[in-house]
């Protein structure tokens, strides 16, 4: 039974990485007594160096949807599941979480403008991040001596997190790889719509979708009001897709928190009903109705 009053963001200080990757390797001895954190502890490290703006070439992070929460959030989202699959007796070996842990930190490094890149923000990137990601990743790799291999298959890992992309034609290099895979296609969607104030940061994806020039969404209230359909679209994507690893969520969260209940399910469909609820009373300001991490004051004088 789950105890009641029990949410997500309550387990682990989300807005602090440090304490989100302490989690992470908290899980991660639960599975191996005697994993070798270094080569990840450095992975860690440079990719809050990236994001604050403190790596070399780079500026910092200024998208404030794909910021450096979401890449956490989806980090320990990623290691939740990869944990509850051990406890179903998938095949998960060191290297594979070590893999999982990269993909995850670099998986949207593409968003990061240059010091030379004088564009607006990262949004510009959007269609193109994945790219992007993957080519930093790349030079990451080799910089700081890790084989031709391991990029490989960080590389396949991280392909998974496009929305569009299909995991069937994608040759991965081993059974596990394509778990691995799945579950940070699956983990990405998990971080951001579980998030306590996925709602509030939605204004901020419109526009790096405006700044990419993306007319899928006409203005902020025309995200708000498809979002609920993107919902279904991705529980479809989670069942199809990506083969359900979603469902290894609630051992994890048994055997680490003696709660059994998927609360990753769980907060997302609170994030829905309040969304409904939102659309429901359109007639109120949205800066009103969203008041969690003072995210919309950074809007500024943007329209919502």
């Amino acid at each position: 039974m789950k105890p009641p009053n029990t949410q997500l963001s309550k387990l682990v200080d989300m807005d602090n990485p440090q304490h989100v990757y302490d989690e992470v390797k908290t899980i991660v001895s639960m599975m191996f007594s005697e994993f070798d954190f270094k080569p990840v502890d450095r992975v860690f490290e440079d990719t809050l160096r990236l994001f604050r703006g403190k790596y070399p070439g780079y500026q910092e992070c200024i998208t404030g949807y794909h910021d450096l929460k979401h890449t956490t959030d989806a980090m320990l989202a990623a290691i939740r599941l990869i944990h509850g699959a051990s406890i179903r007796d998938e095949t998960i070996s060191q290297e594979g979480v070590t893999l999982t842990i990269i993909s995850s930190l670099l998986h949207d490094t593409g968003y990061i403008l240059t010091l030379e890149d004088d564009s607006r923000s990262g949004g510009k990137y959007t269609l193109v991040h994945i790219d992007r990601s993957i080519d930093f990743m790349e030079n990451y790799l080799e910089k700081n001596n890790f084989s031709k291999e391991i990029f490989y298959d960080c590389r396949d890992v991280l392909r998974c997190t496009g929305f569009r992309t299909e995991i069937s034609q994608i040759q991965f290099n081993s059974p596990e790889t394509e778990l691995f895979g799945k579950i940070m296609g699956t983990a990405d969607l998990l971080g951001q719509m579980a998030d306590r104030t996925y709602l509030e940061k939605l204004p901020f994806l419109y526009h790096e979708f405006k700044e990419a020039k993306i007319e899928s969404y006409s203005s902020v209230m025309d995200v708000f009001e498809k979002t609920p359909d993107f919902y279904v679209e991705t529980r479809k994507r989670f069942d199809e897709e990506l083969g359900g690893v979603n469902r290894f969520a609630i051992d994890h969260f048994k055997n680490r928190w003696n709660i059994d209940s998927d609360l990753y399910a769980d907060a997302i469909e609170k994030n829905i009903v309040y969304l409904k609820y939102i659309l429901k009373n359109r007639d109120k300001s949205l800066r009103s109705l969203l008041r969690r991490g003072g995210y919309l004051k950074f809007l500024g004088g943007k329209k919502l």
